[in-house]
């Protein structure tokens, strides 16, 4: 495996009294798609949080782009990293159109006292088109679909220029064309751009498709780490999750 980017070791989290992580030790390389799976409360937003450099450790290290996070996180390196949240309902009489919120994602590298420039609005231009919104540039943003409000924060991720890309389950809430959608865009972003990307999910068909690797988690732990044709089956997911419709339920 090449040299990891990401390094986590024996990385303990904990939130209140509940424990998060529970000692995980994980590698990711540069350019690696990793899925991250596993039920509700298994710490899969939790590996996110610590790359994104806005975990609180109690124990263990973690090294994202060559910098230890568990001594602090400068904001130089969170701007090498973009995050895609899930799906949420925006308020429609929110006054930001599609242009505007992509551009937000530029002011990470822009700082908020400098204007965009012509470069800035160049950028901005070609990831509307990337992610195909051109034609709804001017729309205000919560009166987008829950499809067309992700290739949003997609963009406004991508904006920064980032050299890792986080998503937190892109597709939840959307109907299936729009998670088909989604999720082939995911791949086609992966592949152009050279990003090393972390995406948690419950979209075991897509996992398997998309992802070189796959993470499962449980209980804070890290269950098994490997390729998802290995992993991906009936009776391993029926495992994790507990349930024996588990593989029908999280079907993409």
């Amino acid at each position: 495996m090449p040299e990891a980017i990401i390094s986590l070791k024996e990385a303990v989290v904990s939130y209140r009294e509940d424990v998060a992580l529970r000692g995980v030790s994980l590698d990711i390389a540069k350019g690696e798609l990793l899925g991250i799976m596993g039920p509700n409360g298994a710490g899969k937003t939790t590996i996110l949080t610590l790359v994104n450099g806005l975990g609180r450790l109690l124990a263990g290290r973690v090294r994202v782009l060559g910098c230890d996070i568990s001594r602090g996180c400068p904001a130089a390196l969170r701007r090498r990293i973009g995050y895609v949240p899930q799906v949420h309902n925006i308020d429609p009489r929110m006054p930001v159109h599609v242009r505007e919120a992509v551009m937000m994602g530029r002011y990470g590298r822009l700082g908020l006292l400098r204007r965009p420039g012509a470069a800035d609005h160049r950028v901005v231009t070609d990831l509307l088109q990337l992610v195909d919104m051109t034609r709804l540039a001017d729309r205000p943003i919560g009166h987008l679909s829950g499809g067309e409000q992700q290739r949003v924060a997609i963009a406004r991720a991508l904006a920064q220029e980032p050299e890792i890309l986080l998503l937190d389950e892109p597709t939840t809430g959307l109907d299936r064309k729009s998670r088909i959608a989604i999720l082939e865009l995911v791949q086609s972003i992966h592949r152009a751009s050279g990003l090393t990307t972390l995406m948690v999910t419950h979209a075991h068909r897509a996992a398997a498709a998309l992802c070189d690797r796959v993470l499962l988690m449980k209980e804070g732990l890290l269950w098994a780490v490997g390729d998802p044709d290995t992993l991906l089956h009936e009776d391993t997911l029926d495992r994790l999750y507990e349930s024996d419709k588990a593989f029908e339920r999280f079907d993409a």
